[in-house]
């Protein structure tokens, strides 16, 4: 293989729906294997992305060396469970069994890749709460050889409609890193709620919906809810819902279907009876996939795998940059 054409290789971990495995395809990687405790999850890759090798399991109890395609990658990615850093979900960082950052650091110490890339929401790297775990990662890192560097990157600084923040974390070599450099914003411009969801919320003839989505003018909310063990879907706690509802959304719970043509948007009594709810599907659009891409499993479920997904757009932005430390560091020659 020339290399013109030689890809590099990806692990993801803690792939859920398969946002950032699907952005770091979509960057240039081939993805030897997708990993994830969900079993739903797993089978909505597996529908999606036929091709990619998916492993069902807890990242903390699987044996690597029992999965060959474990066994090395250019690139170790992993999109972190964020309940245990929220305040929703207690903060108990790595004292939450949900929590994978030392499973992953030992992963990492398993397949020795070129680089490895965790995905947080911002807290992780920013609150001094989580100063121990911060420190448990740099020492690991560390020890393996890797300096790191954090930023965080807003998504609809890459396209994603909708008020989403995550902090990431690269780690390389020192040579690697050298030649690293975060994403620039790029110059595409979100959708508003409006515009992305007029088309869907018109599928089923509803009169009205060119009227909602003109009223939907800003860029939709942070996605939150959908924790596992928190229950059913919804679009989170009450200021999250306050927020939809400005833009003509009840929070309180998720549809099963867009607005069929009796259905009477009304601003003047109570919002479960007067305003659209937007259903799985219309979630995702909102996370930046495609239509096609298909959620398995029944209305909770699949909520909660989208809701905690990794907008492709941001993973790829991130991994496009990767991809050009390592042609760069390559384009250099030995030190």
């Amino acid at each position: 293989m020339s290399s013109t054409d030689y890809r590099y290789t990806a692990i993801d971990l803690c792939a859920g729906v398969g946002g950032q495995a699907l952005g770091l395809e979509t960057a240039g990687f081939n993805l030897s294997a997708a990993l994830d405790i969900d079993p739903d999850s797993c089978t909505t890759m597996a529908l999606n992305r036929p091709h990619w090798n998916v492993i069902e399991g807890d990242i903390g109890e699987i044996d690597p060396a029992e999965h060959a395609t474990l066994d090395r990658a250019d690139l170790l990615a992993c999109g972190m469970p964020r309940s245990p850093y929220t305040v929703a979900g207690h903060r108990r960082a790595t004292a939450d069994k949900r929590d994978t950052l030392r499973a992953a650091l030992d992963m990492a110490s398993y397949v020795r890749p070129r680089a490895v890339l965790l995905e947080n929401i911002p807290a992780f790297m920013q609150s001094p709460k989580f100063e121990g775990e911060r420190r448990l990662m740099k020492e690991e890192l560390s020890h393996l050889g890797y300096d790191f560097t954090w930023q965080v990157l807003d998504s609809p600084n890459f396209g994603v409609p909708q008020q989403r923040s995550h902090g990431f974390v690269v780690a390389m070599r020192a040579n690697d890193l050298a030649a690293f450099k975060w994403p620039a914003p790029t110059d595409v411009t979100p959708s508003s709620l409006g515009e992305t969801l007029r088309e869907s919320m018109g599928a089923r003839g509803w009169p009205e919906a060119d009227a909602w989505a003109d009223r939907a003018t800003g860029i939709a909310p942070l996605v939150v809810g959908g924790a596992t063990g928190r229950g059913g879907a919804d679009l989170g706690p009450s200021r999250s819902k306050s927020q939809w509802a400005r833009w003509g959304v009840y929070g309180g719970s998720i549809g099963d279907a867009v607005p069929d043509p009796d259905f009477r948007m009304d601003l003047d009594i109570e919002p479960r009876y007067g305003l659209p709810r937007v259903t799985v599907e219309q979630v995702a659009l909102i996370q930046g996939f495609t239509p096609d891409w298909k959620i398995h499993g029944r209305k909770t479920s699949a909520y909660r795998q989208i809701s905690q997904a990794t907008p492709p757009a941001v993973a790829a932005a991130v991994a496009r940059q990767v991809i050009a430390a390592f042609e760069r560091t390559q384009k250099a020659g030995p030190l």
